[in-house]
């Protein structure tokens, strides 16, 4: 496996959350940057050394309400 696709939301109470495709893996941060640091620990610590895909991608969902 080359790649991981992490889903990225906004939480309702502020910050991220990101969950893996295919995987068990679910982080969250309180911003961007700490996004990628915990989504780069949450991949390392889920495979065995050396199983980790090579890239991680992250894909953010947004909803948006519109009244008619």
């Amino acid at each position: 496996m080359n790649e991981i696709i992490l889903l990225v939301e906004e939480a309702p109470e502020g910050g991220y959350t990101a969950r893996a495709l295919g995987e068990s893996i679910f982080t969250e941060a309180g911003d961007l940057t700490q996004l990628h640091e915990r989504a780069r620990d949450a991949v390392r610590c889920h495979f065995e050394e050396g199983k980790a895909p090579k890239l991680i991608r992250l894909h953010f969902v947004r909803d948006e309400v519109i009244v008619v």
